[in-house]
């Protein structure tokens, strides 16, 4: 069943958080943030809905990085209830799908929490000054990859976001997988 997070609260500042990458290195997220911002993404590798769009955030991360918005990915996912989800297969998905941007793992679960992450995909665009400006989704995609043409709205907001540090009023919010909670 799909999860649908809330969408923007403007102003609500990131997190910052120090988690072991894909890379082998461990990373501070706020390490990442460009001149124009920092987009930080709640994804797994299990989950149909980021399968559908893992080329597509390839593709927006490194035209976003190139308009200074500093881009990482975090997994919180359960990896006992969901293997798939384990590091060592989040360092397969990484190669394989040709990540540019830090793979993080977060097995304590207390990055998503802090975020108040709901699904994979979950989408936080960041303005310079670390204040959310865009929770909605990357595209019109599902748990099947939309259209190749299909309007980039992931890509057109954090553009706004980097010409005049605000988000768009109007954003439709992601859609995907829950996130996978550790049992209490």
């Amino acid at each position: 069943m799909a999860s649908i997070p809330p969408v923007c609260d403007f102003g609500w500042k990131a997190i910052d958080a120090e988690l072991p990458g894909t890379d082998g290195k461990t990373h501070r997220i706020f390490d990442h943030t460009g001149s124009n911002g920092l987009l930080v993404v709640f994804i797994c590798n299990h989950c149909p809905y980021v399968k559908a769009i893992a080329d597509k955030l390839v593709r927006d991360a490194k035209d976003l990085q190139a308009m200074g918005i500093g881009v990482v990915a975090v997994n919180s996912n359960d990896s006992v209830s969901h293997p798939e989800d384990s590091f060592d297969n989040m360092v397969k998905f990484a190669e394989a799908n040709g990540f540019t941007f830090p793979y993080l793992h977060d097995e304590g679960q207390s990055v998503a929490k802090s975020y108040d992450a709901v699904c994979t995909p979950d989408f936080y665009g960041c303005n310079s000054d670390l204040e959310l400006q865009y929770r909605g989704r990357l595209d019109a995609s599902r748990a099947q990859a939309g259209v190749s043409d299909a309007p980039r709205d992931l890509y057109n907001a954090m553009k706004q976001v980097a010409e005049t540090g605000r988000g768009p009023q109007d954003q439709v919010a992601s859609m995907g997988c829950s996130i996978k909670w550790k049992a209490a």
